[in-house]
């Protein structure tokens, strides 16, 4: 039924007995998002669809992980270091119609600041102290301190700006600033999004786009195979990746996400609260074997929960090696040898499979698993929202995200005011010498404290028709940025 709705991924349609260019295209998703708010939802699903092609924030991430400007063409900082003077681009649209000015970048950052606020990542606004509307086209930000990371943080998909007149339908139909415009969304199957011809940027080169939702591996497969998906660019069935490369109708894109999978542990549960227990789970793992059966291979191993592409990565696999045997002594000497655990599992394939893997593992030193599989809503309310788990696997795939660590009330509920303080002098430290070392001694206590089992790197393992340029390799943010995709003609 999907060859009724787009013109074919596998060949050009032809009219008026010529060639036509192809201008749509049918991306495929392994999750559906739960809604489509990116300030109001955690799943990295919203973002993957909405992320700079609905909305837009004041700065944005590009391919390459930099940050560029975006609804903000400059801005400058004072010399303190307190006060930003965003200067907005003027002609910025809303989808329906309404001028994005100053005021709506005040209402969206006061929105995401407020106690009451449902921002996944509200502490990335937690410093501002207030928001001064100066004229319609500049708008001021001041911080209560310094903050190195504020540019990056305004680039993330959770400070994208919204407009009072129709964020409070954001969640079922978005209307942003971006080049493309909602369409429609079939529930359980796409969602559908078109070009917006009164962009105030550069057009794209596409018309249409469709997010094909489908979360069984093998269907992902055979979707692809048949030409209904032109691109899948979170595969999840890395297995079959030899059998594209070698099909010259297929391209791959392999590349790094910001996504540390990690076996996150609930650190105030029974016998989890022990920081023997969780170093004991920790030497349990073998990380290479789940790498390789889980991912085939795609994925690098961490020691801590930051990405080795970056340059102030430090490795530290070694103190959290495979050693079944001191992973039974640590049991023992901490009286929790013959326990049972619950594992609840969200659907991304290196979760289900992964899961599977790891509760052999755990057996293997004398835990067992409970092991639950939970749809995305399921594990959004009972894990990340209800803290009802010990164990749990997923990929944070927010980028620079260690400062989670800082949150006592953040899902595995870890809770060091040493760690917190390290986070405050990071956002104080403006040096890159001193930013580094910061970064390098959070990573070493965060391992030092065991506080989840850091498995792998999530690679980005990608399917695309050979003709399409553009697409993103790596994932710099949690997106499928379709702004600069087109077909080779």
């Amino acid at each position: 039924m999907l060859r009724l709705l787009k013109l074919s991924a596998t060949a050009l349609a032809l009219a008026a007995g010529g060639a036509v260019a192809q201008d749509s295209i049918v991306v495929g998703m392994q999750l559906e998002p739960p809604n489509l708010d990116p300030t109001g939802g955690a799943a990295a699903a919203i973002d993957e669809v909405v992320y700079a092609n609905i909305f837009e924030g004041l700065t944005r991430y590009q391919s390459d992980g930099s940050i560029a400007p975006a609804l903000a063409e400059s801005w400058e900082v004072s010399d303190d270091g307190t006060v930003y003077t965003f200067k907005l681009r003027q002609g910025v649209r809303f989808h329906d119609g309404t001028d994005m000015t100053a005021e709506d970048v005040k209402f969206s950052l006061d929105r995401a600041r407020a106690e009451e606020s449902t921002n996944a990542q509200k502490a990335l606004f937690a410093g501002i102290s207030d928001v001064t509307v100066v004229d319609d086209h500049t708008v001021q930000v001041t911080l209560s301190a310094p903050n190195g990371g504020f540019i990056t943080n305004m680039a993330w998909g959770d400070a994208v700006i919204v407009a009072p007149e129709s964020v409070e339908n954001a969640a079922t139909s978005p209307v942003g600033t971006g080049p493309f415009k909602f369409g429609r969304w079939v529930q359980g199957d796409r969602i559908e999004i078109e070009a917006n011809p009164d962009y105030w940027g550069d057009k794209p080169a596409l018309m249409s786009a469709t997010f094909k939702f489908i979360s069984d591996p093998a269907a992902a497969f055979n979707a692809m195979m048949a030409g209904d998906i032109d691109a899948f660019p979170g595969y999840p069935a890395p297995e079959t990746l030899i059998q594209f490369e070698a099909d010259p109708r297929f391209q791959l894109l392999i590349g790094s996400t910001e996504g540390e999978t990690i076996l996150s542990t609930n650190n105030k549960a029974e016998y989890l609260s022990d920081v023997n227990v969780r170093k004991a789970i920790a030497h349990a793992i073998n990380r290479q074997e789940i790498i390789d059966g889980a991912m085939f291979g795609y994925g690098t191993p961490i020691g801590t929960h930051f990405a080795p592409h970056n340059p102030d990565y430090v490795d530290l696999t070694g103190q959290s090696a495979h050693d079944p045997e001191m992973a039974r002594q640590l049991l023992a000497e901490a009286g929790a040898e013959n326990l049972t655990l619950t594992l609840k599992l969200p659907p991304p394939s290196y979760a289900r499979r992964g899961g599977e893997i790891i509760a052999a593992q755990l057996r293997e030193v004398g835990i067992e698993t409970e092991i639950s599989n939970l749809e995305w809503a399921q594990w959004l309310e009972q894990v990340f929202k209800g803290k009802d788990y010990d164990l749990t696997i997923v990929s944070h795939t927010e980028p620079m995200d260690i400062n989670i660590y800082a949150r006592p009330d953040y899902y595995f509920q870890y809770d060091n005011p040493d760690f917190q303080q390290l986070m405050t002098d990071l956002d104080l430290a403006s040096d890159p010498a001193a930013r580094s070392e910061i970064l390098a001694e959070a990573q070493r206590m965060i391992a030092d404290d065991y506080v989840n089992g850091f498995l792998f790197q999530l690679a980005r393992t990608g399917v695309a028709n050979a003709k399409i340029q553009g697409l993103w390799a790596n994932a710099p943010t949690q997106a499928n940025d379709l702004t600069g995709v087109s077909w080779a003609e």
